[in-house]
């Protein structure tokens, strides 16, 4: 016998979650002629694309003047991602979308910016460009044309598909923003403002995890988007008999996933049509080692800023070297081949970590001597003791022997 919960009746079904984002997006969307999809391709995005086009053409929700839906090419995206984006995308397309499929500038794509200028990968902890470089900033200038079509004082609505549990922090910052403006997270996360003529709702954000596992597997089925190959993608599958993971990326060997926690391209490659992909674990130590001192370039002695004041972190460790950058792209490249060779062979999608006009330009930045602004490349290498050098000028000298810069 089924042991039946004091709040059985309280419980979100998928149901009632779908009944919330239809509510949310009928009193948000009726406000804008307008609307734009922020569609990264992973199991968030693609559940927040297909409920809203389902529940559109059920007629459950009004349907704007136009609807954009803007995907951002990373060349990060595991490849079943990648292909399922594909396919989503062109149904969008069929139902009478705009479909844009947004790049970076080319010195700001992910391995263009590591290795053609050198700025190292991204950390949680200092350094976190990616996100916004190559999804974000792309998104926001493919706007911008979208924007100039609107008349005197319209404004455009962007969704996207934020959901609480998906992050501690940003689960903080949502508590906070409905607490301060009064909103209800079950009438989904509204934001006014948050880009130039253009308010944000988040109209799954009330969506629990397995809402989401339940509506990508539900598929053909139920409604009729090509939905499943994200679930599978993620190590989600129902005839497996795991527990589903709250997968935060798509991205090949993602620099942000904490070493020793499995992530989604772990889970991907434990199936055997995907498992020519499995060289692509060796993506993230490659990124442990770029962040390596020895690879790196340092500042020696003291540095002061245009008003005579001395720059906070004197002796800090920069950009990589050409050399080591030139190790990497190798590296990389390597990767690529052994696993279009395989891919070759069962008739699979290639991968293209680095295109060949992105491999040429690295190779042009880098036979340029290109380095980040306040650095020349004359600098010593990262993993040369020196003397410590604070902002207030005092200098802690280590030992005898170390390098002096004015030597």
């Amino acid at each position: 016998m089924r042991t039946i919960s004091l709040f059985e009746d309280q419980r979100l079904t998928l149901e009632k979650s779908i009944e919330l984002t239809a509510e949310s997006l009928r009193h948000h969307g009726s406000q804008y002629k307008h609307w734009a999809i922020a569609f990264s391709g992973g199991k968030d995005s693609t559940a927040t694309l297909t409920v809203v086009l389902h529940l559109m053409s059920e007629g459950r929700i009004p349907r704007p003047e136009s609807l954009t839906v803007l995907f951002a090419d990373t060349r990060q995206e595991l490849p079943p991602l990648y292909e399922s984006a594909i396919l989503n995308l062109n149904h969008a397309r069929s139902l009478g979308c705009d479909v844009k499929i947004v790049l970076p500038a080319m010195d700001k794509r992910f391995w263009v910016y590591i290795l053609g200028r050198g700025v190292t990968s991204p950390n949680s902890a200092t350094l976190r460009w990616c996100t916004r470089q190559i999804k974000v900033d792309p998104m926001m200038a493919a706007l911008a044309p979208l924007r100039d079509r609107l008349k005197d004082g319209e404004r455009m609505l962007m969704l996207t598909g934020v959901r609480v549990g998906e992050s501690a922090a940003r689960d903080q910052r949502i508590s906070v923003s409905c607490s301060r403006d009064g909103g209800e997270c079950g009438q989904g996360w509204f934001q006014a403002a948050t880009a130039p003529m253009t308010d944000t709702l988040a109209p799954i954000l009330h969506w629990r995890l397995c809402h989401v596992w339940d509506w990508l597997q539900m598929d053909a089925p139920f409604h009729g988007y090509p939905t499943s190959a994200v679930a599978i993608a993620y190590g989600q599958n129902a005839s497996d008999g795991e527990e589903p993971i709250d997968g935060r990326t798509g991205c090949v060997g993602c620099p942000l996933v904490s070493d020793g926690k499995e992530d989604t391209l772990t889970r991907l490659t434990k199936f055997p049509e995907f498992a020519y992909l499995s060289p692509l674990e060796r993506i993230r130590p490659i990124h442990r080692e770029i962040r390596k001192f020895e690879n790196r370039l340092q500042k020696t002695g003291f540095e002061y800023r245009s008003n005579g004041l001395p720059v906070k972190n004197p002796g800090r460790k920069g950009p990589l070297s050409l050399n080591a950058r030139l190790k990497f792209l190798d590296q990389v490249i390597a990767i690529q081949s052994e696993i279009n060779v395989a891919a070759k062979a069962q008739r699979a999608r290639p991968v293209w970590l680095i295109s060949p006009k992105e491999e040429a330009r690295i190779r042009e930045l880098i036979s340029l001597k290109t380095f980040p602004d306040k650095w020349t490349g004359d600098e010593i290498a990262g993993d040369i003791l020196t003397p410590q050098y604070y902002s207030d000028g005092s200098v802690q000298l280590l030992f005898d022997g170390f390098y002096d810069p004015s030597a």
